[in-house]
This record gives structure tokens, sequence and C-alpha cells, in this order.
């Protein structure tokens, strides 16, 4: 599966003011893996970035101003993103930018047209109602460095969010041993295979003394950002009182 997460720099926020798209970034995930290939472009936006929206990104008019027009780069925008799911912090605002540039120029859809979308701002806040979803927050919440981050930077944001997106959606779904799962009824049980009873006994491979400490100092991070509600480390905490 090809995935392709995405971000922009804008002039402004309403494109019913005309405002335009100053910055493109994006990177490639297949099958979830980070392929090393992004995409990356500044714009000439012909128009006057907006004060507020400069002290966002830092990117100045003088800075923009050799800068290709959005007109010369559509088309290699397009085939980066064409046949991707676009994985994006708060769709609504790029996609609207993106179809906003489109519909300047002659020939070019919706980005609807190209390509599937998934919203992450709406993926966090089912999975974490009342709480803070943006950007930094996620990143506070599932550890992911954004250290660098002091102004927003559209290929930045879009490495920073590909790695939340990965952390957000990870972890194992199903466990399958020897073949493929399959479902039943209602109720979704499994068919079971017998394994036989004369196989080789399976080696025991203990941890290290530095991978278990690896693990108490990954615990001790999860308790932190959860604040205090890692399930790990408490049961961990109540067998040892148990076995005291």
């Amino acid at each position: 599966m090809r995935q392709v997460v995405l971000d922009t720099e804008t002039t402004g926020l309403e494109t019913s003011q005309d405002h335009r798209i100053i910055e493109i970034g994006c990177v490639e995930l297949i099958n979830r893996r980070l392929t090393g290939r992004h995409y990356h472009q500044y714009i000439n936006p012909e128009r006057e970035v907006d004060d507020g929206a400069m002290e966002v990104h830092g990117i100045s008019n003088e800075f923009l101003a050799d800068k290709p027009l959005f007109s010369a780069i559509a088309e290699q925008f397009l085939t980066f993103v064409e046949g991707a799911e676009l994985v994006i912090h708060n769709a609504p605002f790029d996609v609207g930018f993106i179809d906003h540039e489109f519909s300047k120029l002659d020939g070019f859809g919706k980005v609807m047209d190209y390509c599937t979308v998934v919203d992450t701002l709406v993926m966090a806040r089912q999975r974490h109602p009342g709480q803070k979803n943006n950007l930094d927050a996620l990143c506070k919440r599932y550890t992911v460095d954004n250290s660098q981050r002091d102004l927003h930077g559209a290929l930045l944001d879009a490495e920073i969010l590909a790695d939340v997106y990965l952390m957000m959606t990870g972890g194992q779904v199903d466990l399958v041993l020897g073949g493929q799962s399959h479902t039943t009824g209602d109720l979704g049980t499994q068919d079971i295979r017998r394994l036989p009873t004369d196989r080789p006994k399976l080696p025991v491979i203990r941890a290290t003394e530095d991978e278990i400490l690896a693990h108490v100092d990954q615990l001790t991070r999860i308790q932190q950002v959860s604040d205090g509600q890692c399930i790990w480390l408490a049961a961990a905490e109540n067998a040892a009182e148990k076995s005291r």
C-alpha cells in the first residue's frame, strides 16, 4: 500500500480570500515503511503573505519572489501523489488549498479525483476525545521528537506526522501463526489448527540484562506520557507485591 504524508504552508487561512500555497512537503510510505522518497517545493503565490501566517511559518515574501509558480510544478506534484492514500492532519484545510490551486489551471480536477485521504486529526479525536490533538500534543503523547519544530515547515511537519501516524496506528491487531486466520460466526471466533504433540520443543531465549533495562526504561517513558496509566508497569508492580 502506498501512502503519502502531506503538509502545506499558505499565505493565510481562507481560500475565499484567494490565499495560496507557498510550500508543499510530502514523504512516501510503502506498506507502512518510510521509503526515503519525498517531494518538497516552495512556491511563489503571486500575492503577499499575511503577517499572521508569516509568524507561524517564517516564510517571507522576499524568499518566495524567485520561486516557481504553482502552474509550473503542478504536474510534478500530481505525479508524486497520484494513486496514493494521502495522510494529512486537518485534511480539509490542505485539500481545500490544493483544490483551489488546481481550479486555477486547465485540465486538473480535485484531489479526490486522484487520491484517497486519511485525516489524522479526525483519527486522533476519535482515539483521544476531549484532549488536545494538534501535532505538538500528539508528538508528546506518542514520544515523537519534534525538537526541531520552532516554526512550521511543510516537509518537517510531514516527516513528524509520518512518525505520529505510524505510532498512532501501530500495534498488532491479530496474531496468526502458521497461516491465514479465518473468522466465522457473529462472535468472531477463529478456526483452531492443532499442532502435533511430538513437535520439537521451542527454544527459550531469555532477555539480556541490557534488554531488561531498556524495557523498564520504555515502560517508564510510557508511564510519563500517559499520566500514570501504563498498565504493564502497574501489572509488574502488583506482581512484585504479591511475591513478597
